[in-house]
């Protein structure tokens, strides 16, 4: 998947987010809202100063659905796997939607394929495509069915 202004993408093999076109995502730290900062941050690999961040926003936010996310995802890109899963079952406990409740599995599931735990990461990925799928989101559905597959794709790999 690529981003709109193609500066970042997510790598089909690994589904870790990879920057492009790291000037032109620095450029975007200088304007853009905290909680994008804190991912910018985090995909430029300053991930403490993005935990740094992303912990005070959480701190201080009203609705804590996506700040929660965002962090989780910084958390990630240092190995914390515990705290990362610590606050995506809170966004899941507070998704109260099926648009949200896919949003939190498929990023479950890629927490769970950079742990190496392919099946468990494919079973949360088919939940994040079939809700996708039911509601309608047709490309989230697609790229939701991507990542399960190459995760099915490493699992299998790994029986043989």
């Amino acid at each position: 998947m690529r981003s709109e202004d193609n500066i970042w993408t997510t790598d089909p093999a690994t589904l870790r987010d990879v920057v492009l076109d790291t000037e032109a995502m620095q450029s975007r730290l200088e304007d853009c809202p905290a909680l994008e900062r804190v991912w910018i941050l985090s995909l430029l690999g300053r991930t403490e100063e993005a935990i740094e961040e992303g912990q005070a926003y959480l701190a201080g936010a009203t609705s804590r659905f996506r700040p929660l996310l965002v962090l989780a995802q910084s958390y990630q890109r240092q190995y914390q796997w515990h705290e990362a899963a610590r606050l995506q079952e809170e966004a899941l406990r507070l998704a109260h939607t099926s648009a949200r409740e896919a949003l939190v599995r498929h990023q479950i599931g890629r927490r769970l394929f950079d742990e190496a735990r392919y099946k468990e990461a494919a079973a949360e990925l088919e939940w994040a495509h079939d809700l996708y799928r039911t509601i309608g989101r047709t490309r989230l559905a697609q790229v939701s069915l991507q990542s399960l597959e190459r995760a099915r794709e490493v699992a299998g790999t790994l029986r043989s």
